[in-house]
């Protein structure tokens, strides 16, 4: 129950980043170059955490074919939901054309999707090394700045109200621990092949994401900077798990 109650601690604190990024986008015009900057780093260090943290635990716990089963399974959800998102907001689009508070809203809830396998591999390492993992809470911290810059910016400037964005990101937030806590409290007494196929599907719906979202978004703006940007972010996450042992 303890490595429960931690996760939750630490998928809200990961989850918090959202609002941080919120708040920034709210009080400050930030600059989309930066933006985009921090977003293909934070790709680079998700990259190097669900390799290191996450599909090699994966292996190590319950053998390579659970792995390779939740990794296949993790892209195919995220594929899914992503597809799903799309749908609705193009429907909503057809229907209020060219309203930024939709595409905001969209973001949102793409964070969301996002959120919840991160939160729950973040359980699941509390879970795999009875403590959080700092390379991997880094690396979603990171990575969730940009989605909440990105998103309030549009919101901001469709004229929505700032309590009703704090509250929408303060939502989601609490919704990443619940995440974090649920993942570690299932699965903290399942076989290895179990934990390890969870484990592996939560690495493939955040790499199917950093594939469909992270990466193409810092693109728009960094252009050929953008491999720089993420190599960066995979080499210091790298030297964080190898220092961290």
């Amino acid at each position: 129950m303890f490595a429960s109650l931690q996760a939750l601690l630490w998928g809200t604190v990961a989850g918090s980043a959202l609002l941080l990024g919120s708040g920034a986008a709210w009080w400050l015009k930030i600059p989309k170059v930066w933006v985009s900057t921090i977003m293909a780093f934070g790709a680079g260090v998700l990259i190097s955490a669900l390799a290191f943290e996450l599909v090699l635990e994966a292996y190590g716990t319950g053998g390579l074919g659970a792995t390779l089963g939740g990794v296949i399974v993790g892209a195919a959800l995220y594929f899914g939901a992503n597809r799903l998102l799309a749908w609705r907001t193009g429907k909503r689009q057809a229907q209020r054309a060219g309203e930024q508070e939709s595409s905001g809203s969209a973001l949102a809830v793409g964070a969301l999707i996002d959120g919840i396998p991160e939160s729950v591999a973040l359980g699941l390492t509390v879970v795999a090394s009875a403590s959080i993992n700092p390379a991997m809470l880094i690396a979603i911290f990171i990575s969730n700045v940009p989605e909440g810059l990105a998103s309030t910016a549009q919101m901001k400037a469709s004229g929505k109200k700032g309590s009703s964005i704090a509250l929408l990101w303060g939502s989601i937030a609490i919704s990443c621990g619940i995440a974090a806590f649920l993942g570690a409290l299932l699965l903290e007494s399942m076989p290895g092949e179990v934990l390890a196929f969870a484990t592996a599907v939560a690495a493939g719906g955040i790499l199917t994401m950093i594939a469909d979202t992270m990466v193409p978004e810092a693109y728009k703006v960094e252009h050929d900077y953008t491999g720089l940007l993420v190599t960066s972010g995979f080499l210091a996450a790298f030297s964080l798990h190898v220092i961290g042992g």
